[in-house]
């Protein structure tokens, strides 16, 4: 009789200098992942090496950028790629022992894209500041208003199926990476849900909501991305 086979799943953890949460983050990754990729995006400190003493491997993503390093990642992972893929941060922000609620929906069959919510989940005070949510609260108003699907959150913790990214043909390298799947997964037609989670103040300083300059240029790339696609889905069909 023939063995059902179960699904793998890849973890892909876009990370600069994070050596000092990175550890904590690989060491509360389920079992059931099959293998973690960290995209290191130029950092400065023991980043690498720690990835790699907790059995991680690690992509070098020179060019700077949230979206570059997960590219980087992703093309290590295409040499053998897994049924699901899991993005998580290194900065111990989320709760990677929440990965297997993340990943259900997909396993079940019920999801192609699955968003870890920190909006209707549990967030500690301060997590979260108000830069962030009002920014995703701008931008998934703005998708549920041009495709109809209903988000509340652009958070990174997010699983989806490896067929199902093909398809989206991710480009951004930086502030638009979350939103930029979100838009085509939207655009495409993909079954798109959210599950609560958990949500702590990171370790160290952000790079993007930490600085006014970042949330700034966040800001405008989110708006950028999604008036773009907007512009994309308006256009005539010819034939």
């Amino acid at each position: 009789m023939s063995q059902v086979h179960a699904p793998t799943i890849a973890v892909v953890i876009p990370a600069l200098n994070e050596e000092e949460s990175l550890p904590l983050v690989l060491r509360d990754i389920p079992s059931i992942v099959d293998r973690v990729v960290v995209g290191d995006n130029g950092s400065t400190d023991n980043t690498a090496a720690v990835a790699r003493e907790a059995g991680a491997q690690v992509v070098l993503a020179p060019q700077r950028g949230y979206g570059a390093a997960c590219l980087a990642a992703l093309a290590q992972l295409s040499n053998s790629p897994p049924d699901i893929v899991v993005f998580l941060d290194g900065d111990y922000s989320d709760h990677p022992e929440e990965l297997l609620n993340i990943v259900t929906p997909i396993l079940q069959n019920t999801a192609d894209l699955v968003i870890g919510s920190r909006i209707i989940g549990n967030h500690e005070e301060g997590a979260l500041l108000p830069q962030a949510v009002f920014g995703n609260w701008l931008s998934t108003k703005l998708i549920s208003l041009f495709w109809g699907v209903h988000f509340t959150d652009l958070g990174p913790f997010r699983a989806i199926r490896w067929s199902s990214l093909e398809l989206l043909n991710m480009q951004d390298t930086n502030y638009g990476w979350t939103v930029e799947m979100q838009v085509k997964a939207a655009r495409f037609g993909l079954r798109c849900t959210e599950v609560p989670v958990s949500y702590r103040k990171r370790i160290g300083v952000s790079k993007v909501t930490g600085t006014v300059k970042g949330s700034v240029l966040a800001g405008i790339k989110i708006l950028a991305v999604i008036f773009s696609h907007v512009f994309k889905r308006r256009l005539p069909h010819h034939g």
